[in-house]
């Protein structure tokens, strides 16, 4: 299952980027309890799957607010593979210097900004404009790609992967559901809203058991049922655009 899983990752077409963005939620769909708790949700098994994946990739992304929830050190520890690069968006320069994504261990580390506030020596610099108080996401893939770095690991939070998705520049989601009711707390993908339900994503899915209990929802963005989908309450056939 491993590699069936990794396999569109690895044999991505290197003539344009390929993205994977992955979230892990309980089984009520939140991702921290509401004190911002967010840690071990997800088991074992989930936790092997997601270095699996940065092993896979270029580079691993997140934002700023999840380094400075959590300083996650973004490398490849439970499974065999090499660290990727590691990218941070942060516009303003609040990212500490002390974060351990930044930690020099051989891997490229990137920040993503907008001000000209100067990144600690080894580390590279993309200053991209910001719109409305947010970046781009697709610029920001435009840009690491013109670095060689041609597939990604979106990996948090879950406004940054939302923010992606709303700009239709994920490929790939891999959603980890753990078999745990938190009951309240911030909730996963918060997307553009919709009137119909008929313009919602319904994108090709394979759903795999992980050993410890967690479900991995596997999506593949590119292809949207919506093309295919009829209401039969109106008899109008919808397009992928809605």
């Amino acid at each position: 299952m491993a590699d069936d899983l990794c396999d569109p990752i690895r044999n991505a077409s290197p003539g344009r980027p390929y993205v994977v963005a992955q979230l892990g939620q309980s089984l009520d769909g939140r991702v921290a309890t509401p004190s911002g708790e967010s840690r071990w949700i997800n088991r074992d098994a989930a936790l092997d799957h997601l270095h699996r994946l940065r092993a896979c990739v270029d580079a691993v992304v997140v934002g700023v607010g999840t380094v400075l929830a959590d300083d996650p050190q973004l490398n490849v520890r439970r499974v065999t593979g090499s660290h990727p690069a590691r990218v941070v968006i942060d516009p303003n320069g609040r990212l500490p210097t002390s974060a351990k994504c930044l930690a020099d261990d051989g891997a490229r580390r990137i920040v993503v900004r907008a001000c000209q506030e100067p990144a600690p020596a080894g580390v590279e610099v993309i200053r991209l404009p910001v719109t409305d108080g947010r970046m781009d996401p697709k610029a920001i893939v435009s840009a690491l790609f013109e670095c060689g770095l041609k597939k990604l690991l979106i990996e948090g939070g879950p406004q940054t992967i939302s923010r992606f998705i709303d700009a239709n520049a994920v490929d790939r989601l891999h959603v980890l559901v753990a078999p745990l009711i938190i009951g309240s707390g911030p909730t996963g993908l918060t997307l553009e809203p919709i009137c119909r339900l008929a313009e919602a994503r319904r994108p090709r899915t394979c759903v795999h058991l992980l050993e410890d209990g967690d479900v991995l929802f596997d999506c593949d963005l590119r292809s949207d049922g919506r093309k295919q989908h009829e209401r039969a309450d109106d008899g109008y056939e919808y397009s992928a655009d809605g």
